[in-house]
């Protein structure tokens, strides 16, 4: 009864907004012919009984069963027009506090002064109705043009400098990827390309940090083949980030979770990667070794599950001069390695994807997830300690990125 009752409350705000917005789109479009203002009025309200059609049709079926062009497309589109107009309304609220702020002064001015007025009327801002309409059409416009962006990998580089990297190890080319999702990957020539790009890189190691799947292991069944012919002589490692576990589907039991989290371990040692489940490994070079510590998933915010345990990983890493810890979530960053582990030198991590969405340039840089997550992409330092967050290989929920581009990060040490 709760579910349905909510269901009404946001189908019925849904449908106010809409009516909010309409009124400033038929100010902006009173001068266009009948016809063609009648089609973009047509257009405008089919979005809308779409999502409401949707909205009520899917508690009633299995979503994964629905076509998967619906179930990633047209839902993305839905949702972006529905974040267009909500965005837009934030332009006529303004227009309509300043009619209302000038009604009130004309008002109280007729009061003083004993007038009275022919009409109580305040138009619109066309100007704001256009401003309004302008922002949030670009943002839907944007949306969809971030559609081609999601196989455009990004090759970051950096050349990271610490006095406690062996003398042996300088010059070595570490790979990172993360958040691969691939249950979101549809185009496998397009993902055969970012690992060809990952490859031409020559990288003497390779780490994951996380996320490999959506939901279920069966998602990587036609991508072993693909991942599998990533090359390292160092080899490559591996953690689990908070969607490998299956904690967002229904399992019919216990045992169902653990066979599809089974399976996902299995798959990693398929392709060659050595999966880190809160331990450490030493690698070796030229008689000198670094530590690499790798932990299972270890969220601080309370809505992701601590399955990490990094005391239990550390031990006996201290004997390393040069530490790097793989672990999914950056919040795990200042909740604990800063505060107990200060000769962790760098910590590798991914999972905010940059929220596909955001502004980078040269003395800018802007993402919404920043207001969740302090540390989102790009290098961080705080003293001698390092993080870097890498904004993911794959997609998730949107199937597109604006800004943000998925990434492949080149790390040198030097």
């Amino acid at each position: 009864m709760k579910r349905l009752l909510g269901s009404w409350i946001f189908i019925i705000t849904m449908v106010l907004i809409d009516l909010y917005v309409f009124q400033s789109l038929k100010l902006v479009t009173s001068s266009l012919s009948s016809k063609l203002r009648l089609g973009i009025h047509i257009t405008y309200w089919s979005f809308t009984a779409a999502a409401i059609i949707l909205f009520l049709i899917i508690p009633y079926i299995q979503f994964e069963a629905l076509p998967k062009f619906i179930r990633v497309y047209v839902i993305a589109i839905l949702f972006g027009f529905f974040i267009a107009k909500f965005i837009a309304m934030i332009f006529f609220l303004v227009d309509d506090a300043r009619r209302l702020l000038q009604w009130g002064g004309v008002k109280t001015y007729q009061l003083v002064k004993g007038e009275t007025s022919q009409t109580d009327a305040i138009s619109r801002s066309l100007f704001l109705s256009w401003l309004g309409i302008g922002v949030g059409g670009s943002l839907f416009g944007a949306l969809l043009y971030g559609f081609g962006n999601k196989y455009r990998y990004r090759i970051e580089k950096v050349r990271f400098r610490s006095g406690n990297i062996p003398t042996s190890f300088k010059g070595l080319k570490i790979v990172q990827i993360s958040d691969i999702h691939s249950g979101s990957l549809d185009d496998l020539q397009a993902v055969k390309k970012g690992i060809e790009k990952i490859n031409d890189l020559q990288p003497d190691v390779i780490f994951f940090t996380g996320d490999l799947v959506n939901n279920m292991a069966k998602e990587m069944e036609d991508k072993i083949a693909i991942f599998s012919s990533l090359k390292a002589p160092l080899g490559i490692y591996s953690i689990l980030g908070n969607h490998d576990y299956g904690d967002y589907v229904p399992w019919p039991n216990a045992e169902a979770k653990k066979d599809n989290l089974d399976s996902l371990k299995n798959i990693h040692a398929q392709m060659g990667w050595r999966l880190l489940l809160n331990e450490h490994i030493a690698l070796e070079k030229g008689g000198a070794s670094i530590g690499v510590i790798g932990i299972e998933n270890w969220g601080a915010r309370a809505n992701f599950a601590k399955y990490g345990d990094l005391k239990k990983a550390y031990q006996g890493a201290d004997q390393y001069p040069f530490k790097i810890l793989l672990s999914h979530d950056p919040s795990h960053w200042d909740a604990e390695v800063c505060k107990h582990y200060s000769d962790i030198d760098l910590m590798l991590s991914g999972h905010t994807h940059g929220m596909q969405f955001g502004v980078e340039i040269p003395g800018f840089r802007w993402s919404p997830v920043q207001y969740v997550y302090k540390q989102w992409g790009g290098l961080y330092k705080n003293g001698d300690q390092h993080l870097y967050v890498n904004r993911g290989f794959g997609f998730l929920g949107y199937p597109g990125r604006v800004g943000i581009l998925p990434e492949i990060t080149l790390i040198e040490l030097v």
